[in-house]
């Protein structure tokens, strides 16, 4: 190699090794559908060798009894927490891309009640990055779930 030429960058040198400039790609809460393809494409990335995706289900029972099914409601700041939590997440971790989408209003067993996806150059630190989005989006973010169940009670569960 003659001295005019350089040596390729490696590691975190490498803008691909880097997090993106604006890699907060999608956050929304959503009275629709969830869909899990529009979670993914908006995540996709060239510089990303891991895609990690997460999607949450109303599942048929919780605590022993049976669920007839549940809505969830969102406090007007739901949205501005999310990004909050996103920005959090993306200041951690090496994010190529970033998305997220909570349900609210009424839904039936099996339907989509949250997606979130994160892209990162390393398949570990896109499993890291999104375990925190979603555990911080369950803990920190307005939503509140009302379950009714099969015997005719009901409860509600605070954030998400």
């Amino acid at each position: 190699m003659s001295s005019t030429q350089s040596l390729p960058p490696s590691g975190r040198d490498h803008p691909g090794e880097q997090a993106a400039q604006d890699p907060i790609r999608l956050l929304a809460i959503r009275d629709t559908a969830l869909s899990v393809d529009e979670v993914f494409a908006a995540v996709g990335d060239a510089a990303a060798g891991g895609t990690a995706l997460f999607v949450g289900t109303v599942r048929s029972h919780d605590g022993g009894a049976d669920v007839d099914g549940l809505g969830y409601s969102a406090h007007p700041s739901a949205e501005a927490e999310m990004r909050r939590i996103a920005e959090k997440v993306v200041a951690e971790f090496p994010v190529r891309a970033l998305a997220a989408v909570h349900r609210v209003g009424d839904l039936s067993i099996g339907d989509l009640a949250v997606v979130v996806a994160v892209s990162c150059p390393h398949r570990g630190e896109a499993f890291e990055a999104c375990r925190k989005l979603i555990d911080d989006l369950k803990h920190e973010v307005p939503i509140w779930k009302h379950q009714t169940f099969s015997d005719g009670t009901e409860e509600w569960v605070g954030a998400c």
